[in-house]
């Protein structure tokens, strides 16, 4: 196998011309076929590249020839294979970042102490504080025994620590060291600025005392920056690696541990399946609050409602099909839209309103400077995983577009909390209803899901506040409801209407003249539930539409300040889609079911 020399050195001093300076160091390591990496920065060179040793000794020479370059020494280590992906040469303000203003390592450091100095100290067991300037993750995988390492995360952190280390320190003397010197020819000349009076830096870091010490007084290996993650005293690659996730580095024996999963995980960031739905949920909600303050229908907008024209009204004058559409809307109302242009094609062409339609075609609508009403929306999220999510709706809240609602629906908000995805809920509770929805993530999940309902697989269980006292402590209803809508929307009790079956069980009668109803739908026909007791005469407290003595309000959907529908979703329980397990899920009780 071909074997690749590695390089790494760096080298403070005042360079200028750098774009042209890259320009030809990247032509040089391509034509070489040399990769790594090559910071160039008016305060110096700091570089780490592989390849053949012929064009690894030829870029060193033509970098000696730079002014301010002519003493670069580069560190060699050799390998089996090239440690780096692509060659990259990149311009920065610094090529080491510090952030600290006034200090020059190419005019001034800190005395340097060569590595077999170190040793001697150390075998000589001289009282020395050995200070490891390196990264957190850096020192896990080695460092010296009995080294104070930083605590930190990034080298701009440095500052931080040296303010909290303890003021006698000052006096003492401290050997700072780090991979291969470059970040402790900042970190002395800092320190000392500090007060710090007997600073010493170990010349050419880690590296250079493995080179010409071994590992004596040295536990473990080092870290560096390629893919080689770690080298033994002996400068030889180790089996580490590095969590992609987390960027740990890793040693044999921790990527045996059942937590490692490359490209995924490691002991050190892996998260249970709880919590990572927990973590997920707090981003949910997170971006929830984002989207709803304001809430994005109360902002004007130009809302473009699509409608399809059914193959009936095939040939139809636009007129004539929109007043036989939506019959609700008047005919003069229509004529005075498609005068205003507000009627347009998929391509935005103006539709007149004697202007014919076909089966099929698609019309648009055009609304305006729209303003929704305001809705609640403290949609909590329950529970996620790759199949479904199921979540607590508030109310009122709409879950689709329609009538004067458009953005602010449950499905809205949960196509933009959720991009790229789009979960659309396998059912369907009133826009005055509270409670538990259960979603699908994707469509394949969705044919899955949606069928379980159809069929009456799903056990559904509803709380319901009502007027009056039934005689009976369970009863049930199987009165057919309407599949059209008649005034304002609503549904009624229709001889000819679809089968519908609904179970209530009394959890108590209450003082006030109402009682707290368990309620079961057998079937999902829209506004079951509701119709069902108002048919019985048992209204639920706070519907606005169906009301006592069998009247009909005037308005479907409540607003937030209007007292609650005492309707909720509390339990379900169907076949997980994924799994084909029975999964039941329960949320609070509402406020107004314990009065």
């Amino acid at each position: 196998m071909p074997t690749f020399t590695n390089i790494s050195c760096y080298k403070f001093a005042n360079l200028t011309d750098l774009k042209s300076l890259r320009e030809r160091l990247i032509s040089r390591c391509q034509d070489a076929q040399l990769k790594g990496t090559i910071l160039l920065s008016p305060e110096g060179i700091n570089l780490f590249v592989a390849g053949g040793r012929a064009e690894i000794d030829a870029l060193v020479a033509e970098l000696q020839m730079i002014p301010g370059l002519e003493s670069l020494a580069p560190k060699y280590s050799e390998s089996d294979h090239q440690p780096f992906n692509r060659m990259l040469v990149r311009i920065k303000k610094e090529i080491i970042a510090f952030g600290v203003e006034g200090i020059n390592p190419a005019t001034r450091t800190s005395p340097k102490l060569p590595a077999k100095t170190l040793k001697q100290w150390l075998d000589e067991g001289r009282p020395i504080t050995l200070l490891d300037t390196r990264n957190d993750y850096e020192v896990k995988l080695g460092t010296f025994k009995n080294a104070l390492p930083a605590g930190i995360h990034t080298f701009k952190e440095f500052p931080r620590a040296v303010s909290e280390l303890p003021p006698e320190m000052k006096q003492q003397p401290i050997v700072m060291f780090c991979t291969g010197g470059i970040r402790c020819e900042k970190a002395g000349p800092f320190m000392e600025r500090e007060g710090f009076k007997n600073i010493f830096q170990l010349d050419g870091g880690i590296l250079k005392y493995f080179e010409e010490c071994g590992g004596d007084h040295y536990d473990g290996e080092c870290f560096v920056f390629d893919q080689r993650v770690g080298v033994d005293p002996a400068l030889r690659e180790t089996d580490s690696t590095q969590c992609y996730a987390c960027q740990t580095p890793l040693t044999a024996e921790e990527q045996t541990d059942f937590r490692y999963v490359p490209s995924v995980s490691c002991p050190y960031c892996y998260r249970t399946p709880a919590e990572q739905m927990a973590d997920s949920l707090v981003r949910r909600h997170a971006k929830l609050r984002e989207l709803a303050d304001p809430l994005p229908g109360s902002v004007p907008y130009e809302n473009r409602r699509p409608v399809n024209v059914p193959a009936a009204y095939d040939g139809f004058a636009l007129i004539d099909f929109l007043s036989g559409f939506f019959p609700h809307i008047p005919r003069e109302e229509w004529l005075e839209v498609c005068a205003r242009g507000h009627y347009v094609n998929d391509v935005g062409e103006a539709l007149a309103a004697d202007h014919v339609v076909h089966a099929g075609d698609r019309c648009l609508r055009v609304m305006i400077d729209t303003v929704e009403p305001d809705v609640n929306a403290d949609i909590r999220f329950l529970y996620e995983d790759e199949a479904i999510l199921v979540l607590d709706k508030p109310a009122p809240l709409p879950m689709h577009p329609s009538g004067r609602f458009n953005r602010n629906t449950l499905q809205y908000f949960l196509r933009k909390i959720f991009l790229p995805q789009s979960p659309y809920p396998a059912h369907r509770l009133d826009a005055n209803t509270t409670g538990l929805v259960v979603c699908s993530r994707v469509r394949h999940f969705a044919k899955l899901m949606q069928p379980q309902f159809e069929r009456g697989e799903v056990t559904k269980i509803y709380l319901a506040r009502i007027v009056g006292h039934p005689t009976q402590d369970e009863f049930a209803s199987d009165a057919p409801i309407s599949a059209e809508p008649t005034k304002l929307g609503a549904r009624e009790v229709d001889p000819d209407g679809l089968p519908a079956r609904t179970e209530f069980k009394v959890i108590r009668r209450d003082s006030d003249g109402t009682s707290l109803l368990e309620v079961r739908p057998l079937t999902g026909r829209t506004n079951q539930i509701r119709v069902h007791l108002w048919q019985l005469g048992f209204p639920i407290v706070g519907d606005p539409a169906y009301r006592e003595n069998g009247q009909l309000g005037e308005v479907m959907t409540l607003t937030p300040s209007d007292p609650p529908l005492c309707l909720h979703a509390l339990r379900l329980s169907f076949r997980h889609p994924l799994t084909q397990e029975r999964v039941s899920f329960e949320t609070e009780k509402p406020a107004w079911s314990n009065e």
